[in-house]
């Protein structure tokens, strides 16, 4: 079983041993947040789509402001868990597991800094690209490392936010961000190597991080259940429970309070559904607060906020009830999928208008095609390039890549990581942007 004294671990990559220059209030874990509120990728996720095309009159969420209410409550769910945590072990008072809520807190800023640009259709075309598109052809080169191919084309946003914290860029000190081992292992949802996602396209770090991984697993006590000489899997780390279970009550909640804003569902739709989270006996009491209020997006800000707590406290009480589950690897399906049923009922509800009311709608949809297409254009462009990288129109292409990426590396693997980083890292703006000067269609001003 893990412990918790272990787990909680301020040690940071690529700085083992060595103490921070100068002294502050603040502990290892906020140095954390601070440290990714202040950096550039961070920063760019204010221009890259979360679920509706970016803001034209009406302001909906993007990937920034999602991840700052995601990292939110993930602090109250840190915080809740761990007070409940000490007040049956008073004894560990004197170790990190206060901190609980600052490490999710800054795990939840991270977890979607490793998504490309146009939502989730991004994803889905730099896959498609490698599985259905030119890139096909380099399946050949990775014949002797399947592990790498299978990295490639299923390509995840999650591990690549893990990539981004932990890789060594070119420029940048050793171990990448250099995070503490616990908030590393907090972004990790799917433990384990591509190669053992079995179709899901779903895994937690790509080949060239998975010694990284091992590393900070073995030092905080994570259970293995591979082998040595297997592809390697682990059992999630606890932490992870609570930055899903953030992401999951907003990702939820906030599109439901989007889509409302953009009229695709009804305000009496929205009340209703929101209303069903409640238990009955307290209906009465939020329909009268509701009805002090006239405007109808303050009354649904009302709602969402109240559902806000009730979730929170919900999947809380899941975590303690089966900390032992959590710790020693058994636990299975997110905390929100083990709430009381009226909210949960509730969720499932919502989740099913959501696929038809919200995913599919006509300006989603739109935006994940353009993005499929600028995306997948860039990637044909900057694949060839690195294959041939003498040839004139690839000096081009390659100069333009930043130099903190290893867009020379001496192998193929490595060099389409290095695309991937790049186009990962772009805005939907800046995509946009050079597809079309690519293209002809935008020259830069003269």
């Amino acid at each position: 079983m893990m412990n918790w004294e272990r787990l909680i671990s301020s040690k940071r990559l690529g700085m083992e041993g060595i103490e921070p220059a100068h002294k502050d209030d603040r502990s290892a874990f906020l140095r954390d947040y601070d440290r990714l509120i202040f950096s550039a990728p961070f920063r760019r996720l204010q221009n890259k789509t979360q679920v509706f095309p970016l803001p034209g009159s009406v302001f909906v969420h993007n990937r920034l402001t999602h991840s700052l209410e995601v990292s939110c409550v993930g602090r109250s769910l840190g915080n809740n868990v761990a007070r409940g945590i000490l007040l049956e072990h008073p004894e560990l008072a004197q170790t990190n597991l206060a901190e609980i809520g600052n490490i999710v807190s800054a795990a939840c800023l991270a977890h979607d800094m490793g998504n490309p640009p146009f939502g989730h259709s991004g994803e889905k075309a730099i896959s498609a690209y490698f599985t259905e598109g030119k890139g096909q052809c380099l399946e050949e080169l990775f014949k002797d490392n399947p592990g790498q191919w299978t990295d490639i084309i299923n390509f995840e946003g999650n591990a690549n936010a893990f990539r981004l914290l932990a890789h060594q860029f070119i420029g940048r000190r050793n171990g990448g961000f250099a995070m503490t081992y616990s908030t590393l292992a907090s972004i990790v949802k799917y433990p384990y190597s591509s190669i053992l996602a079995e179709g899901r396209h779903k895994f937690g770090f790509f080949d060239s991080e998975a010694p990284i991984f091992a590393r900070i697993a073995d030092e905080l006590g994570i259970i293995r259940l591979s082998e040595p000489g297997e592809p390697l899997r682990y059992v999630r780390y606890p932490l992870v429970w609570l930055v899903e279970a953030a992401d999951d009550i907003c990702y939820l909640l906030m599109d439901l309070e989007d889509a409302h804003k953009l009229k695709l569902i009804s305000t009496e739709k929205t009340i209703a559904l929101m209303m069903n989270f409640i238990e009955p006996s307290e209906r009465d009491h939020a329909c009268s607060i509701i009805n002090m209020v006239t405007d109808v997006n303050e009354q649904v800000s009302y709602l969402r906020s109240k559902l806000v707590g009730i979730l929170v406290e919900e999947c809380t009480d899941v975590f303690l009830q089966n900390r032992k589950a959590i710790l020693d690897g058994t636990f299975s399906g997110s905390l929100i999928k083990h709430i009381s049923e009226i909210p949960r009922n509730a969720y499932t509800e919502c989740a099913e208008l959501s696929k038809e009311k919200i995913y599919r709608s006509r300006d989603v949809l739109e935006v994940e095609l353009a993005g499929f297409r600028i995306i997948s254009t860039l990637l044909d462009l900057m694949v060839e390039a690195v294959q041939n990288p003498n040839r004139e129109y690839s000096k081009l292409l390659i100069n333009r890549v930043s130099s903190q990426y290893d867009i020379n590396a001496a192998d193929i693997y490595n060099r389409i990581l290095a695309v991937l980083d790049y186009i990962s890292g772009m805005t939907d703006v800046y995509a946009l942007d050079i597809y079309r000067k690519i293209n002809g269609n935008s020259l830069p001003a003269v």
